[in-house]
């Protein structure tokens, strides 16, 4: 059986752009196989540091989900926050992380040229991305 999974990063209102980039395609993959879709809380803190704004973020796009057809009886939808070891492969991943592999990561590159703060969660983005694939 086929296995789909991908997040949803809630960091800011959803627009049309959301539904037809993420939400549609994610509830017609869902009729492919097990699909396992979460909503990237822990992502979003490199761009949202109102705490209320992500919650209601939150909240909305697994409303968003839901509302557009995807079947909870089916898929497993939740939050990345709400599943602790996520964090901890993270950090065992990032111990054995070079440097320059990071260093080079489109994603940093592009979110400090567009004039991002630069942080360790926007630097260590692939790391935790690769924490939510693993598990």
């Amino acid at each position: 059986m086929k296995t789909i999974l991908t997040g949803i990063q809630p960091s800011g209102a959803l627009h049309l752009g959301n539904y037809f980039g993420a939400i549609q395609p994610a509830v017609e993959l869902a009729k492919q196989g097990q699909a396992l879709y979460f909503i990237a809380d822990y992502h979003a803190l490199t761009s949202i540091s109102n705490a209320d704004d992500l919650r209601r973020f939150t909240f909305a796009a697994a409303a968003a989900f839901l509302a557009c057809g995807l079947d909870p009886a089916k898929t497993v939808l939740f939050r990345q926050s709400d599943v602790p070891k996520v964090h901890e492969l993270a950090w065992m991943l990032s111990v054995v992380t070079p440097m320059g592999l990071l260093e080079r990561a489109h994603s940093y590159k592009d979110k400090i040229a567009q004039g991002a703060e630069p942080s360790h969660g926007l630097f260590a983005y692939p790391v935790l991305m690769a924490a939510d694939i693993l598990l």
